[in-house]
């Protein structure tokens, strides 16, 4: 669907989120003419917009939601937010700014409309959609790296493209239901988010929104993500796994990337060659490569992008070697599926720990990788969760909790650069102390960093600064 009949001029729009969404939202509906309102009950987002918009509390706002044609809200919103629900109930269309973008380009608002590659999953976006876009460079296309990673989609619609490199969030999906990609992915889905969206099987169908389009590609290994496509709407439906692929499908084979979807048995790269070590980064490469090769993209172009790639940082990034010990920041980790992958790729680890689980269980995590766990140094607020799942699943592991008397009410979004550095710097000496010559420190937390640190660059940037002040 790409109707823009709510942006008639005149139409008075409600944005919801002063923040980097709001903004991008408010510069792109701007010239259309429409009476723009947005909402926010954070002062200090409201004094940084530069625009005409009236300026209202997300209270008055609900209590007006009549008033209004469309309300178009930052991804973080959820359903159950009041003035959300309320335009819900008054039935306001309600799009997401990704959804908007969507509508935008299709209608041909910023030229040609361009061709969109969709990456989602619970682990993996943000590398697999950056090595999806160094194919694309690779073979001489004209792409563009936008979505949940670098620019709001919004933003990067006047760019000159033809193919968009989109990493979508299961937040952004849920208010994206028009969206077609030409090509998606879902590479793996497990518990995160739920207190968002209330269930694992919510989220899982906000996921599946990006297989709908032309070709839909799973994560085969992945039982929820491969379950996934028995449903979906394409007309070409494909997957990728660990092993031998299968007839439509990507894989691994003598040590090679096999595409053998889209080309019969085509070697696409040696695995060591990939940038990222494990299992993660075998899985990653394929999902890109899958997309990349739904374009017409050549082997010999996803070969050079891999070679040439480089992972993000706080993505099991080395630190430093200290002592004998390797010391590795994956901040990134923010669920327990993505701590899991990430312990997996070293045969001991002591595991820094800890954080916001968002309602997610920690057992199977646990129990999965019990057997290489040396100990575990546990931080933040669900720090207890995680020790109770350590006494169950893997009771012979030391457990320490260097900072014990943490005050969450003053950490979180005011905490300081000096407070989360005071803590992780007790982490690290705690993890040292544990650690043995030929040990991994993995911070691998399988929470969200906001209950200590302003992010999780924040946390693995701490935790970095920690590991290097060892080795002084």
């Amino acid at each position: 669907m790409t109707d823009l009949a709510p942006l008639v001029r005149g139409a008075r729009v409600l944005v919801t989120g002063a923040g980097l969404t709001g903004r991008s939202v408010s510069a792109v509906l701007e010239p259309t003419g429409v009476r723009l309102t947005i909402c926010d009950d954070d002062p200090l987002a409201l004094q940084r917009l530069i625009t005409p918009a009236a300026v209202v509390t997300t209270a008055q706002a609900e209590a007006n939601i009549g008033d209004y044609a469309l309300v178009v809200t930052s991804p973080g919103f959820s359903p159950a937010t009041p003035v959300l629900a309320a335009a819900a109930r008054a039935g306001v269309p309600i799009w997401g700014d990704v959804e908007l973008a969507w509508r935008l380009d299709r209608a041909g608002r910023f030229g040609p409309p361009r061709r969109w590659l969709v990456v989602t999953g619970t682990n993996g976006k943000t590398t697999t959609t950056s090595m999806l876009h160094a194919m694309l460079v690779a073979a001489g296309r004209r792409a563009v790296l936008c979505g949940n990673i670098g620019n709001p989609v919004l933003d990067v619609l006047a760019e000159p493209s033809d193919i968009l490199a989109v990493e979508l969030s299961s937040f952004q999906l849920h208010w994206a239901p028009s969206v077609r990609p030409d090509a998606g992915v879902v590479l793996n889905v497990a518990e995160d988010h739920l207190d968002w969206h209330g269930s694992l099987q919510a989220y899982a169908r906000d996921k599946a929104r990006v297989l709908d389009g032309r070709v839909a590609v799973v994560g085969l290994d992945d039982p929820v993500a491969s379950g996934l496509l028995e449903t979906a709407a394409a007309s070409v439906r494909t997957g990728f796994r660990l092993g031998e692929p299968g007839p439509n499908e990507l894989g691994v084979r003598d040590g090679m990337l096999i595409d053998n979807a889209f080309g019969d048995q085509v070697r696409l790269a040696e695995v060591a060659t990939l940038p990222l070590a494990g299992p993660i980064g075998v899985l990653d490469a394929l999902g890109a490569a899958a997309l990349a090769r739904a374009v017409d993209v050549p082997a010999d172009a996803v070969a050079t992008a891999l070679r040439g790639f480089h992972v993000g940082r706080h993505r099991a990034e080395v630190v430093a070697t200290v002592d004998g010990v390797t010391y590795v920041d994956d901040s990134k980790a923010t669920n327990p599926h993505a701590a899991q992958a990430s312990i997996a790729a070293h045969p001991r680890v002591v595991w820094i720990a800890g954080g916001l689980l968002k309602g997610a269980s920690v057992d199977g995590l646990v129990a999965s990788v019990a057997d290489r766990l040396v100990a575990a140094v546990l931080i933040g607020r669900d720090r207890d969760l995680i020790a109770n799942a350590l006494s169950r699943h893997a009771p012979n592991v030391p457990v320490v909790t260097p900072v014990a008397g943490e005050d969450f009410g003053v950490f979180g979004a005011n905490g300081t650069d000096e407070t989360g550095q005071a803590v992780m710097t007790a982490v690290v000496a705690a993890a040292r102390d544990l650690a043995e010559p030929g040990d991994t420190v993995l911070l691998a937390p399988a929470g969200a960093s906001f209950d200590q640190f302003s992010s999780y660059g924040h946390r693995g940037d701490a935790f970095a600064a920690a590991v290097r002040a060892l080795s002084r």
